[in-house]
């Protein structure tokens, strides 16, 4: 039997593009405990693929020891929500790139499903953001984009 998670993502930039951060918060789908919050710095980017980045970073997290997981992303980002789900066209080259990376990632998932939610739902999310571009040092790690297709992880 899959397990059942809830991933909340965000991203931002100051100055678009500028320098940007994403957050991810995963939850367990049926207790609604958070089990991890990732904020990771960006370097310069667009805040959509910073959005897209903090999608693929808890994907990747998830999918890592759950392949299996049956998981319900929430995001703030029409974009992101409507061109995942397959009803929007994608155009930035490297929101390409990050939409490949995790579909690829979500391959082996029971099912994933895209929800947008309004801003004030997203709270979390946006605050490991923020964390990330108030402290780029302090959330550095690896980066979907520029590491395309690195383990994450490990």
């Amino acid at each position: 039997m899959s397990r059942k998670f809830i991933l909340e993502a965000d991203g931002g930039s100051r100055g678009n593009p500028g320098p940007a951060g994403s957050g991810t918060v995963i939850i367990d789908g049926e207790s609604g405990e958070v089990l991890e919050t990732i904020s990771r710095s960006l370097g310069t980017c667009t805040n959509n693929v910073a959005e897209y980045t903090g999608l693929v970073l808890g994907l990747e997290r998830i999918l890592k020891y759950y392949p299996d997981a049956e998981i319900d992303v929430r995001m703030d980002s029409k974009l992101v929500v409507e061109q995942m789900s397959g009803r929007w066209k994608i155009k930035h080259p490297d929101m390409k790139v990050l939409a490949a990376r995790a579909r690829e990632v979500s391959a082996t998932a029971t099912s994933v499903t895209y929800t947008w939610v309004p801003r004030a739902e997203n709270k979390r999310a946006d605050a490991a953001a923020n964390a990330a571009m108030d402290d780029p040092a302090a959330h550095a790690g690896p980066n979907p984009l520029t590491d395309a297709g690195a383990a994450l992880f490990d």
